[in-house]
């Protein structure tokens, strides 16, 4: 073979590896940094995992929300409407947060609680996070109501 060619194919290669390299890095930044939603029913039943990074939607139940005087520490709980779910955060809360309010929090199971690195809440009256309402749909869905047959005229 041709010095000019081998020297060639030689870097063709290197750059192929290179780029594999580089695209395999870029998706374990990205696998790493990704957080699942899951409601209170959802994370009870374990599909959550065990110490797994992930997102917890719902409502802020009514009468649940506790705090201190003179902490940052805010104890409350997020319902699906089949589920609740002990949240605990430290820091300041947004202030659109409140009882009976969508909420999407960021964090990790320790025990029965969820503890929260991050909270956000709904922007106006008649917000509510897709997935939230999505999965908070899901979770009220009757099982005995047979779904239409395929084809037939409604």
């Amino acid at each position: 073979m041709n010095p000019v060619r081998r020297r060639r194919l030689l870097w063709v290669i290197a750059l192929v590896v290179a780029a594999g390299i580089a695209a395999s890095l870029v998706a374990m930044a990205l696998q790493r940094n990704i957080a699942y939603l899951y409601t209170p029913s959802e994370v009870l039943r374990g599909e959550a995992g065990g110490h797994a990074r992930f997102r917890l939607g719902g409502m802020v139940a009514a009468d649940s929300f506790t705090r201190a005087p003179g902490s940052l520490e805010a104890h409350f709980k997020v319902s699906d409407g089949d589920a609740l779910m002990p949240v605990v955060y430290t820091g300041i809360l947004p202030d659109l947060f409140r009882e009976k309010q969508a909420v999407v929090a960021t964090g990790r199971m320790r025990g029965d609680t969820f503890v929260a690195e991050e909270i956000l809440a709904k922007h106006d009256e008649t917000y509510m996070p897709k997935e939230v309402a999505d999965k908070m749909g899901m979770a009220h869905k009757k099982h005995d109501v047979p779904a239409p047959a395929a084809g037939s005229a409604q």
